[in-house]
């Protein structure tokens, strides 16, 4: 049975819940900060209090896929678990895989994360369009399907995606507006809110590109990486409310302690509800 469309559910999630998005990374540095070893046990006894902590609260839950590929089937075997339990627990599961490629290849990526017999289907996942936004068909079209959503990076966080984010297309446009115009296509006419995501940075200041395009703007860079959620009106302008911003570890720092985690992401969530209302 095909979900209700990505975009609606979210919309709701944001309503209810409040519009944040909490990733899960456990680097070994974040593993040691929680008294825990770097292995598979450590990994899932992170992964299980993050779930638990949050699932039943926030909007968005975002695992970061190779922070558990790096233990092999194992850690894969975890995350398959995390998403399966976060999803039981209310939270819409963002994998952020960052998947890029082309034809057949692309295919099989959306099968992994959109297919609804998958066992790491996912409400959403992020994809790279630099080989172009066709290369993407495969994907969007396995999120119409099973009414998950993809998150299309447009104008990242990193400082070394400027040189090919911000170059200039044969008709003027940035790479990046190219990028975004597509997904404004894509959402055309949706309601309450389209399906297909941009990841535009919240560090950028003014992002000097359309955000309109009737999609889920996710916004990492809060917190360790140095934006607050008052920057947002800043470089969002008009479309504030479609922003998704994402927080790890200005979150995750106060675990193991579940308290810690749940006061944290409830602070942020407050924090960004505030900034959006009077912008």
């Amino acid at each position: 049975m095909t979900l209700e469309p990505f975009g609606a559910r979210l919309r709701r999630a944001m309503d209810t819940r409040g519009p944040l998005c909490v990733g899960i990374d456990p680097h070994a540095s974040l593993l040691t900060s929680w008294g825990l070893n770097d292995d598979i046990a450590g990994l899932e006894r992170f992964t299980r209090t993050v779930v638990e902590a949050l699932a039943d609260r926030v909007a968005v839950l975002k695992p970061q896929s190779a922070f558990f590929e790096r233990f092999g089937s194992r850690g894969v075997a975890v995350l398959e678990k995390a998403v399966a339990e976060a999803r039981a627990a209310g939270a819409l599961v963002l994998m952020d895989a960052k998947r890029g490629d082309i034809g057949s290849t692309m295919g099989a990526y959306a099968a992994t994360y959109l297919d609804k017999d998958s066992p790491l289907f996912s409400d959403a996942v992020t994809v790279s369009p630099y080989l172009g936004f066709g290369s993407l068909r495969p994907a969007l079209d396995a999120a119409a399907v099973s009414g998950a959503g993809v998150f299309v990076l447009a104008l990242t966080s990193n400082p070394e995606g400027v040189e090919v984010q911000r170059a200039t297309a044969a008709d003027g446009r940035s790479l990046a507006q190219v990028m975004l115009d597509h997904m404004a296509a894509e959402n055309e006419g949706v309601t309450p809110l389209g399906s297909v995501g941009a990841v535009v940075g919240a560090t950028l200041g003014d992002a000097g590109v359309n955000l309109a395009i009737n999609g889920p703007l996710l916004a990492p860079g809060i917190g360790a990486q140095g934006a607050t959620p008052a920057d947002l009106p800043g470089v969002f302008g008009a479309a504030v409310g479609n922003v998704v911003p994402s927080v790890s570890r200005g979150v995750l720092r106060h675990g193991p302690d579940v308290s810690g985690l749940r006061e944290a992401a409830g602070r942020f969530a407050d924090e960004v509800r505030a900034a959006v209302s009077e912008s």
